[in-house]
């Protein structure tokens, strides 16, 4: 009986993976993978415009002049808005030409520095996308990515001041490692109970976050703390050789963690799709029925995925750290392991996806501070705009709708997500 679900189940495997390559050799890249997130983008921006002209006082003033005035009035709120997020997000391109035809580096570093410091902004959200993308291709819903990043901060910022005396090309690789193998170990825990246990990874990575807060807070106001102070929670400053290096003079801090999250990120491509693992992971996502009946050990899967998906997100953690901040705070992350789950969304779980996505988010994040200040307009507008855009993505019925789009023969490989419901 048991050779024949072997049997039963390895002709399933079979087909699934001829499925997998007639749909990657029949889908059109751009058009399959693009046009959605894209047409999304646009979309969210001119509601993002309708907000932005509702919600102005000046719009309603003018109005009660005139429809015209109105109008007017609107038209020029939405631009102001936008250009403040462009320049804030990008660079003036105007003071970026001037200041490659002149000779002052001061200059050259202060119009460049809006579009690094968007790529800074970019680079966590990298590995913390790939975290959430890495679990979706492997059937599971990693929201513990907050926390995971937390404790990968923490044992990198560990690492980084604690240990004294090795050369930076030790001392660097050593604390990012310790960032990944704290992360880990926190996503290692829920996915041994998901896998021995059934228990549901949503449910005990929330908790894990709960107490990966509380664990943090205490180790900062405690054995970690800063000596001088003052009894707030900060962590002393990591040793110069840990830090991560930044390419130029202040106010620029562009690092080299950008490009590490890259070669990251081809590395989980490489490693989902180019692998025996990794189409293992991808096979248990999309069946885990088939799979198990083919003789693939969904428990290992399992295991595997969360404790990657784990050090990816403590790597964003470290980054964060060893390249920024120097130090670790309560403050230390704005919402990244919350973001993730959408920038996996937006991204269609693949790692080039969440690349740019990540790339879309920190340069909305980086922008949306000068747009507050120049217009008056609120900074919750690109929260906004980034919740429509994460709904049109997840609701690709609608765009194709507005737009008249002919909805594809052959869907993308769909994600089988075991932690809502189903049975592993």
């Amino acid at each position: 009986m048991s050779e024949q679900k072997k049997d039963l189940g390895q002709e399933i495997l079979k087909e699934i993976n001829q499925d997998q390559k007639q749909t990657e050799h029949t889908k059109k890249p751009f058009l399959g993978n693009a046009a959605i997130p894209l047409l999304a983008i646009v979309t969210g921006l001119i509601i993002g415009a309708l907000l932005i002209a509702v919600t102005s006082q000046s719009v309603y003033a003018a109005f009660g002049e005139s429809i015209g005035k109105g109008f007017s009035q609107a038209f020029s709120e939405i631009g102001t808005a936008y250009k403040a997020l462009f320049t804030g997000a990008i660079g003036d391109p105007i003071r970026m030409i001037n200041a490659v035809k002149g000779d002052d580096a001061r200059e050259i570093r202060q119009a460049f520095n809006p579009f690094l410091e968007s790529l800074v902004q970019s680079t966590p959200y990298i590995f913390a996308g790939l975290a959430v993308a890495l679990g979706f291709r492997s059937g599971l819903f990693n929201i513990g990515v907050e926390g995971q990043l937390f404790i990968g901060a923490a044992c990198a910022t560990f690492v980084g001041y604690s240990i004294t005396g090795l050369p930076a090309w030790i001392h660097m690789p050593l604390a990012f490692l310790a960032g990944a193998l704290g992360g880990a170990f926190w996503g290692f825990i829920p996915g041994l109970l998901k896998a021995k246990t059934g228990g549901h990874e949503v449910i005990n990575t929330i908790m894990m976050n709960w107490i990966a807060f509380r664990l943090t807070e205490w180790l900062l106001s405690g054995p970690m703390t800063r000596p001088d102070s003052g009894g707030m929670p900060i962590s002393p400053i990591i040793q110069k050789t840990a830090e991560i290096p930044q390419f130029f003079q202040a106010p620029i801090r562009f690092h080299l963690g950008f490009f590490i999250a890259l070669v990251v990120a081809y590395l989980i491509w490489w490693l989902l799709f180019k692998t025996t693992w990794g189409l293992n992971l991808r096979t248990v996502g999309t069946n885990p029925r088939a799979a198990r009946y083919a003789g693939l050990s969904t428990t290992k899967s399992i295991i595997l995925a969360m404790s990657l998906s784990g050090a990816l997100a403590g790597m964003a953690g470290a980054v964060q750290v060893l390249a920024v901040n120097r130090s670790m705070a309560l403050g230390l992350s704005s919402g990244y392991g919350f973001d993730s789950i959408a920038l996996a969304l937006i991204g269609n779980t693949h790692p080039v996806g969440v690349v740019l996505a990540s790339i879309l988010f920190g340069t909305l994040r980086n922008g949306a501070t000068r747009m507050m200040v120049v217009s008056s307009i609120p900074i919750d507008i690109v929260d906004v705009v980034q919740a429509i855009i994460l709904m049109f993505v997840a609701a690709p019925a609608i765009i194709r709708s507005i737009y008249h789009l002919r909805k594809p023969k052959q869907e993308e490989e769909q994600i089988f997500l075991s932690g809502w419901g189903g049975q592993s």
